[in-house]
């Protein structure tokens, strides 16, 4: 059975990890895998999360199941970050909560319960999107459309063209949306395109799935949550796909959950049930560990106010690292060309100018390791190699 499987290609982002990994040079960079990293080149764990989690240990009785429903209190706490307190639609009921193990655990379930709905398999992706996006979602049985969102020659958002796809898309269709810090762009849409975009979404009775793998990272945590809470505001479904891996630092726990708002607080608890059903015929329950530490972090004033501090920090050194950057590649080329990732937000940007031959010797001569598409993570940059990085990118790609 097995020796009939097909040789598999090789991850493409895993293969800059291995390369980076085999490098023997002193002075490599890596900004190709898409975790944060501190001054020093280390993700370190939360000191919010480190308390928390001793907290846990001492006080922890027992490891059984959560349930396929997951931590409750977690989910309350998320329903609260994401959509703030107070919304309609929380004090209308029409919100409900499953843990999943993480951000992907979440997407891939709320493809599965739109492809129970019966009403649609069609779901417009946004191009480019984050590499995963489409495997995750098409795995349930989905059908991926491209939609317009970014020009990676130009470094500008294709807003008019995303417009003109959503108004030509079949009632009912989904629409793929990242909430802020877009990967693989870090371009954003405004205050201004999120009221058109919630205009057009309604009217034409399209129903969004929104990504919120980075809330915090790019303005704010209010800041970052501002589209989504509008959708789920003016819209009467909206699915929602979250993600602690970034914001707490909990990469390996797999912490997520979907949030789901439905027309009323019945059609959500149903939703929940379905949803449940799911998660219980994919992975049975979800980790307990991570959903636990958010939950005690949530319950303490001191270690939430502690966890918002350090988050802060990150924020404005990945923030802080783009206005470098930027200036460092201005200095490089003469000109503004790479101004725009200095206003993007989040970890990630895109090197428009780093064609697959620039990339491959950007690591190969430079020892600078990126995504393949010439992504690259700025969290992942020492401040003290800016200037050779920038230098490096403009001898690959004159």
């Amino acid at each position: 059975m097995l020796d009939l499987l097909p040789p598999q290609a090789p991850d493409a982002l895993l293969a800059v990890m291995a390369a980076f990994a085999a490098d023997t040079s002193p002075d490599k960079v890596d900004l190709g895998v898409g975790v944060y990293k501190d001054a020093a080149g280390a993700t370190p764990v939360m000191a919010a999360v480190k308390a928390a989690e001793a907290r846990l240990i001492a006080q922890q009785r027992s490891k059984v199941y959560v349930g396929p429903g997951g931590n409750r209190p977690f989910a309350a706490f998320m329903e609260r970050l994401v959509l703030g307190e107070g919304h309609p639609a929380l004090t209308a009921g029409r919100v409900m909560t499953l843990q999943t193990p993480g951000g992907c655990g979440a997407l891939r379930v709320v493809a599965d319960l739109i492809v129970r709905t019966g009403t649609t398999r069609d779901i417009l992706i946004g191009d480019p999107t984050w590499a995963n996006h489409h495997a995750l979602l098409t795995s349930a049985g989905l059908t991926a459309h491209q939609m317009p969102y970014f020009d990676v020659r130009t470094g500008t958002l294709r807003f008019s063209a995303m417009l003109e796809t959503l108004e030509a898309a079949a009632e009912g269709t989904v629409v793929l949306l990242q909430g802020a810090c877009h990967n693989p762009t870090g371009a954003d849409l405004n205050a201004a395109q999120w009221q058109v975009l919630a205009e057009v979404l309604e009217r034409r009775c399209l129903v969004p799935l929104v990504d919120m793998a980075y809330q915090g990272l790019g303005n704010g945590l209010e800041e970052d949550a501002a589209g989504l809470r509008l959708l789920a505001e003016r819209l009467p479904e909206v699915l929602l796909a979250v993600s602690c891996s970034k914001n707490f630092g909990l990469y390996r726990e797999r912490v997520g959950a979907v949030l789901v708002v439905a027309r009323s607080a019945a059609v959500a608890a149903t939703s929940f049930a379905h949803l449940q059903t799911l998660a219980r015929r994919i992975y049975s329950m979800p980790p307990d560990h991570g959903a636990a530490i958010v939950a005690t972090i949530a319950a303490d004033p001191l270690l939430l106010e502690a966890w918002q501090a350090e988050l802060t920090v990150m924020r404005t050194r990945v923030n802080g690292l783009r206005r470098m950057l930027a200036d460092a590649l201005a200095a490089e080329y003469g000109d503004h060309r790479h101004e725009a990732i200095a206003q993007q937000r989040g970890m990630f940007s895109i090197l428009g100018s780093l064609t697959p031959d620039a990339v491959t010797r950007l690591a190969r001569e430079e020892h600078v390791y990126v995504a393949p598409d010439g992504r690259i993570n700025l969290a992942g940059l020492p401040e003290a190699a800016v200037g050779r990085v920038a230098a490096a990118v403009r001898r690959v790609a004159p």
